[in-house]
């Protein structure tokens, strides 16, 4: 075959392809896109369908994953369990064992799985049904029961939800104030404490109630003080500022109040605070201020500059040594410390809900 005839045979068969293939010889711009667009559509959502798959087969694995290590660890648990059950009962056995050879008393039988050990009652103390005793909380207004609690703790509760003691004999109750004490808060027309504290007991145990319902009081109108602020007031930093400083002033106070009710306040605590309350009550900030700064800083000589310039002793070195007389018992203990630091606070806010006539008497 020659050139001409091969020239002629693929001239033929292009024209036979452009003919078969494609009816029309031009295409629109809008058919263009729109093939683009719907060729776009197709690739997205096999993506999408993908992606869709990839997330379940995923799932799946996790969930699996998930239920063996459930598996793993119910198993553990009980082979956990079982061993613990096989060592408690063969050291049980030993145990017995060992009692029947020296001629000890056996082992008390153990408690059943759904019986609960309890400690008994002591004597003079009245039990009371558990349904009776469920049935008056509830006339009291109180839970029922609550989680975890034994019978036995059920029974207290109600007994000092209702004042009774367990030898039969009222219990104290405790004030419904700021810091709840057990101590008989007075009226604010007996708070009047006195210069000095008294010798004998039973003035020293009202000295504790007046001052017990003196710091009651000022706590208590510190606390309605913030409460009757605007809200903007509340909600700003200075606001909350002041109401965590009230706060913790409360809480620094109980530890006072603890000492109060059992009596045991420091006799060199106890003529200062007597003191600042006593000022306090009489508008007198300024001296309450000065009371304060003595029972905390002390009079105790200070050392300053340069102690010892020689080989002797001075008279006024002497002092340093004096620990006993005017020392600072704000130093002595944290909780000391943070009890008299309340007081202050307390001093700062009733010099601005009861002002002294004479305003020389303001604190700075």
């Amino acid at each position: 075959m020659d050139f001409a005839s091969l020239m002629s045979a693929q001239i033929n068969k292009s024209k036979s392809q452009t003919t078969t293939d494609s009816s029309k010889k031009y295409l629109k711009r809008s058919e263009v896109e729109a093939q683009r667009q719907a060729d776009y559509l197709a690739e997205q959502q096999a993506i999408e369908e993908a992606r869709l798959a990839k997330l379940e087969r995923k799932r799946k694995y996790e969930e699996d994953e998930a239920e063996r290590n459930r598996e793993r660890e119910e198993k553990r648990q009980r082979l956990a369990e079982q061993s613990r059950k096989r060592r408690e009962e063969e050291e049980e056995e030993a145990e017995r064992k060992r009692r029947k050879k020296l001629g000890l008393p056996e082992l008390p039988p153990k408690k059943k799985d759904g019986e609960k050990e309890d400690t008994p009652l002591p004597e003079g103390e009245d039990d009371i049904p558990d349904e009776e005793l469920v049935t008056k909380l509830r006339e009291l207004d109180e839970p029922a029961r609550l989680f975890g609690e034994s019978h036995r703790q059920r029974l207290r509760r109600y007994n000092r939800l209702t004042g009774r003691s367990v030898s039969g004999t009222p219990a104290p109750v405790l004030s419904d104030g700021p810091i709840p004490t057990v101590l008989q808060l007075v009226p604010e027309a007996e708070m009047k404490v006195p210069p000095k504290p008294p010798k004998d007991a039973a003035g020293r145990k009202f000295l504790f109630r007046q001052l017990a319902s003196y710091f009651t009081m000022v706590l208590r109108e510190w606390e309605v003080a913030l409460a009757q602020r605007p809200v903007e007031v509340k909600t700003s930093f200075q606001g909350k500022a002041a109401y965590n400083a009230m706060v913790q002033a409360r809480e620094n106070m109980r530890p006072l109040f603890k000492k109060l009710e059992k009596g045991e306040l420091e006799e060199s605590i106890l003529e200062p605070v007597v003191e600042i309350v006593k000022a306090a009550q009489e508008r007198r900030y300024v001296d309450a201020n000065d009371g304060y700064l003595r029972l905390s800083i002390g009079k105790a000589a200070w050392p300053i500059g340069v102690t010892m310039v020689g080989i002797h002793e001075r008279s006024a070195r002497e002092k340093l040594h004096e620990s006993d007389k005017g020392s600072a018992h704000i130093m002595s203990d944290e909780v000391t410390r943070k009890f008299l630091q309340s007081i202050k606070r307390c001093l700062s806010f009733a010099q601005t809900r009861w002002p002294p006539d004479d305003q020389l008497q303001l604190m700075g």
